[in-house]
C-alpha cells in the first residue's frame, strides 16, 4: 500500500505524542492543586456570620471554656451550637446596648434561634462522633485548630478522607490525657501517646463502616 503520508511529517508525530503526554500529566498536576486548594476545601476561608463572633476574645481573652457554648459535645455526635439565651447570659449586662449584638437581642426578643453559618461542614454520607473523639483523649485543636487564636473562626484542615485515615493509622500524635482535651494550648507530647493508647484502649480503626454507615 502507497504511503500516506511524508517521512517530513514523522517529526510531527513524536512531538503529537510526547505533546499528548505532557497534557495529561500537566492537568493531572494542576488537578491534585486544586483538589486541595482553598477553593475546593473551603480551609481559611472565612464565612459571614449573623454576627462576628470572636472565638479569640471569649476563649483566649476571657478564658470561656469551649463546653460552656457547645454543651452536648461530651455527650453526642454534634457538638452543639449555644442557644440565644447563652449569649446573652453575658450581654444582657455587657455590650447590652452595642448594634452588633443586636441580631441577638432580636433573637432573644421574637424566640428565633440565630442562623449561624455553619464552617465545618462533612458530607451526609458520613458519620462523626464528638463524644468517643472527646473520650479517647482527641482535643478539640485536632480537628479544629487553634480557635482561641481565631478572631474569626475558619476552618483549617480539608476533611478529606486521607486526612482523617491519616489520624486513624497515627493516632498517637493526636491523642493526649483527657483533662486536656479542651485545653487548646497543651503542647502535643508524642512520646508519651504510644502509653495513652493503651491506657485507653484506641485502636487504629480504619474500616469503611467505622465513618460510612
Amino acid at each position: 500500500m502507497a504511503q500516506i503520508f511524508h517521512p517530513l511529517f514523522n517529526p510531527f508525530a513524536r512531538a503529537s505524542i510526547f505533546g499528548g503526554v505532557l497534557v495529561v500529566v500537566v492537568a493531572a498536576w494542576v488537578s491534585g492543586i486544586l483538589y486541595r486548594s482553598p477553593y475546593a476545601t473551603q480551609a481559611g476561608v472565612v464565612r459571614d456570620q449573623p454576627v462576628p463572633f470572636s472565638h479569640q476574645h471569649h476563649v483566649s481573652g476571657l478564658g470561656i471554656d469551649c463546653r460552656y457554648c457547645h454543651t452536648s459535645v461530651e455527650d453526642s455526635s454534634f457538638a452543639g451550637m449555644p442557644p440565644t439565651k447563652t449569649c446573652m447570659n453575658c450581654h444582657s449586662q455587657i455590650w447590652s446596648d452595642s448594634p452588633v449584638l443586636e441580631p441577638i437581642r432580636k433573637s432573644l426578643k421574637e424566640n428565633v434561634p440565630i442562623s449561624w453559618m455553619r464552617v465545618h461542614r462533612l458530607p451526609d454520607y458520613v458519620y462523626f462522633d464528638h463524644s468517643i473523639h472527646v473520650a479517647k483523649g482527641i482535643g478539640c485543636v485536632s480537628c479544629h485548630g487553634r480557635v482561641d487564636e481565631m478572631p474569626l473562626l475558619a476552618q483549617q484542615h480539608t476533611l478529606y478522607m486521607e486526612w482523617c485515615l491519616d489520624c486513624h493509622r497515627h493516632p498517637e500524635r493526636e491523642v493526649r490525657p483527657r483533662e486536656q482535651v479542651f485545653n487548646l494550648a497543651w503542647a502535643q507530647d508524642s512520646a508519651g501517646g504510644a502509653r495513652r493508647i493503651r491506657e485507653l484502649g484506641i485502636q487504629t480503626r480504619t474500616d469503611c463502616v467505622d465513618c460510612h454507615r
